[in-house]
């Protein structure tokens, strides 16, 4: 049974959210616009809640603390190295250098590395509890959604159709499955490997949360988008926080 939650959030979090991000684009421009800017916000709550309520809190609970936040330290610089090499960000300025530069490949293979560490932090979170697996698994697909779309704007920038870039953001996004349902068979039976991959699967929650979402939303500076920043913010966190 726990086999089958687990297949179920696989799909959910990497190919439904290609799905759900594709769909979105039946609406027109403006409204496309701000629904990925809203869960975007919506995102870096839902990420933040997931590592400090949940997976730091439980990687506590099963080795030292002083070894978890070294962990999550290592994975910070990890991720921002990685970042640099394949420029995985959230960037929605067309002039950015992402979008100037960054090659189709690369942009596949970066949602692809990226993809299957989310298979393995779904499945360690699932390995853990079924309600920790259920919350790390949306806010995976919080974030992944806007990155997809994202993602989804270089595409058909460089050429692409629609049909043509549905199909290699799934192929890329099958990753997640892949190197999760190798995670379950390995992860349970080598179960002391469980809070170590906890501990720097909540650096990469941090690491995107707070150095490719939120410094995107302060570029909007007035006050009621502010507002409406900090308010799905917090609702993000009050979501894992209830469902945790």
């Amino acid at each position: 049974m726990l086999l089958l939650y687990v297949l179920i959030a696989l799909v959910a979090a990497s190919i439904g959210s290609i799905a759900l991000g594709s769909l979105l684009f039946l609406l027109d421009n403006n409204k496309l616009e701000k629904v990925a800017l809203y869960l975007t916000y919506l995102a870096g709550g839902t990420l933040l809640g997931a590592a400090f309520l949940g997976m730091i809190p439980r990687a506590s609970e099963m080795m030292q603390t002083s070894l978890v936040l070294k962990l999550i330290l290592a994975g910070l610089l990890f991720f921002f190295v990685l970042e640099k090499f394949i420029l995985w960000r959230t960037c929605r300025n067309k002039e950015c250098e992402r979008h100037v530069h960054a090659v189709v490949p690369m942009i596949l293979f970066g949602d692809a590395f990226h993809n299957a560490i989310d298979g393995i932090v779904i499945v360690a979170s699932f390995l853990t509890s079924p309600e920790m697996g259920f919350f790390v698994t949306l806010s995976v697909a919080m974030h992944e959604i806007p990155q997809e779309l994202g993602d989804f704007g270089i595409l058909l920038h460089s050429g692409m159709t629609r049909k043509k870039a549905l199909l290699y953001n799934m192929l890329s996004g099958s990753t997640a499955i892949v190197a999760g349902i190798a995670a379950f068979y390995f992860l349970d039976n080598v179960k002391m490997l469980i809070p170590y991959v906890l501990a720097f699967s909540a650096s990469s929650f941090l690491y995107i949360a707070l150095a490719d979402l939120i410094p995107e939303m302060h570029k909007k500076t007035k006050v009621q988008d502010s507002l409406l920043q900090f308010l799905l913010i917090v609702s993000g966190i009050v979501i894992i926080y209830l469902i945790k």
